[in-house]
């Protein structure tokens, strides 16, 4: 199953593993050996359950959630909005209270160590603590592929903050090519 948009961070990552194929919707998540590709892409040296699996999408989903309500609540003065974003904030809280960070006094100095009770939900929670991190650190530049077909997110690094394609190569050669067929019927 070939994955488009690798090596995004962790948490939009996460998100990634659904998206629009040639032959339709794919998800890299169904079963444990596509979580095994995905945690290894993502250098987790973690077990691939079953359990693990499910708490893993169950993240995927709250960030998800979350995109979408707090998209839609910047463009929307609609009174669901509210609902949906408080319920997505209640969904992702839920996923970063599996673990918390400690903070300890090393050998070499203050570290922090990740506690995470069950260790089934650790990469779902890693993902939602990296998500999180993102949008500390400026949630505009979190973003969702500007084709209407894509499912895609990325972490907009461009110095002007103006990249709207999860790739020029696709996305952005398919609106390309849309909008000249479009001029050249008129």
């Amino acid at each position: 199953m070939e994955r488009p948009l690798l090596g995004e961070p962790l948490g939009l990552d996460l998100l990634n593993t659904t998206w629009i194929g040639r032959g339709g919707p794919a998800d890299l998540l169904t079963d444990t050996g596509g979580m095994r590709i995905w945690l290894e892409q993502n250098d987790l040296g973690l077990p691939a359950t079953a359990a693990a699996r499910s708490a893993l999408v169950t993240a995927r989903e709250a960030i998800r959630a979350h995109t979408k309500a707090s998209a839609a609540e910047l463009g929307s003065a609609r009174e669901g909005t509210r609902k949906e974003l408080n319920a997505a904030l209640d969904g992702l809280n839920t996923v970063l209270a599996w673990g918390r960070h400690r903070p300890v006094l090393g050998a070499s100095g203050p570290e922090v160590v990740a506690e995470v009770a069950d260790p089934d939900q650790r990469a779902g929670w890693l993902a939602a603590v990296n998500y999180l991190e993102l949008l500390t650190a400026d949630a505009s530049r979190v973003r969702s592929c500007a084709h209407p077909e894509c499912v895609l997110y990325f972490y907009d690094t461009s110095p002007k903050r103006s990249r709207r394609w999860c790739s020029m190569a696709t996305c952005g050669n398919r609106a390309k090519a849309a909008r000249h067929y479009a001029r050249s019927k008129d």
